[in-house]
């Protein structure tokens, strides 16, 4: 029998070797001692996603991006378009950013608040300003939901996807998409096949939690909408007996890397959410690659 891979399926080493060496993660303001403990875990130039959270200010985001590019790293500013109370606001952090950190990552989502605080309804109205060029941004970052949002039917999400994809290749811009964390490889392999089908072909980062306590990874899949409480303890390999313990996501990542078709998915790699702390997801990865051999 014949121990060939198919020629439509990367060799399961091979795919996780890219997938893990090619991750990036994200931080908040907050944690910028964190990254200078973790930066020298990190490859040169991996991509360090800066939140946009409401308990934090912009100068302490700029400040956040401006410690991921003094460590070798790439930032990448989110930007909440409902966040921002006006154009005006936005045009002073991305101006701020491009003096102070040079930035040419972004990533722009809606954000969480049910009624925007400004003028921008949702990402496709911050990239229609057309701001994002002009202040350096080269590529641009977009939301991806494998496993959809609890409060947005899967059509919206999907035309919403669409339009941004579009929007933003007709401005000039390089396009990636970020996936909302998941616990399950089936459903993100279906909506890569979908988002390919639809003739979407952005590379694709795939996000997953970073090791965190089981109630923390609980906590978060219900409040994300994504998962079940049963997919959380059977891909983390942890039982109702060690709610106190803390889980990897060795599981969904070997499942990701062993049913990876470069030919259905397209390009893809990890994006990690450290739910248990920006340097000891940073230190987690750095002992699976070694284990792994990649």
């Amino acid at each position: 029998m014949s121990t060939t891979t198919p020629p439509d399926r990367v060799d399961p080493q091979a795919a996780l070797r890219r997938l893990v060496r090619g991750y990036s993660l994200e931080m908040t303001a907050k944690d910028v001692e964190q990254l200078e403990a973790a930066a020298h875990l990190m490859p040169a130039g991996a991509h360090v996603s800066v939140t946009f959270l409401p308990n934090e200010d912009f100068p302490g985001r700029v400040r956040a991006a401006a410690a991921v590019r003094r460590a070798g790293l790439t930032p990448v500013p989110h930007i909440s378009a409902r966040r921002l109370k006006s154009q005006a606001e936005l045009e002073a952090f991305l101006d701020a950013l491009a003096a102070d950190v040079g930035i040419q990552d972004a990533f722009v989502i809606a954000g969480d608040p049910p009624r925007p605080e400004g003028p921008f309804q949702d990402a496709l109205a911050i990239i229609k300003t057309g701001l994002l060029a002009k202040y350096g941004v080269r590529h641009v970052g977009i939301s991806g939901y494998p496993e959809g949002h609890p409060d947005i039917p899967a059509e919206t999400l999907w035309q919403a996807l669409h339009d941004k994809h579009a929007a933003l290749r007709d401005l000039g811009h390089e396009v990636s998409i970020m996936t909302q964390f998941g616990f399950d490889a089936e459903p993100i392999f279906r909506w890569l096949e979908s988002l390919r089908e639809r003739g979407v072909d952005a590379p694709v980062r795939i996000g997953v939690a970073g090791p965190a306590s089981v109630k923390t990874l609980l906590r978060f899949a219900a409040r994300c909408g994504v998962g079940s409480s049963v997919k959380v303890m059977s891909k983390y390999g942890a039982s109702l007996t060690r709610l106190l313990g803390t889980a990897g996501p060795d599981s969904i990542i070997t499942e990701i890397a062993a049913g990876l078709s470069p030919e259905a998915h397209g390009e893809v790699a990890l994006h990690f959410y450290p739910f248990g702390g920006l340097t000891k997801t940073a230190e987690w990865i750095s002992d699976f690659q070694k284990q792994q051999g990649v």
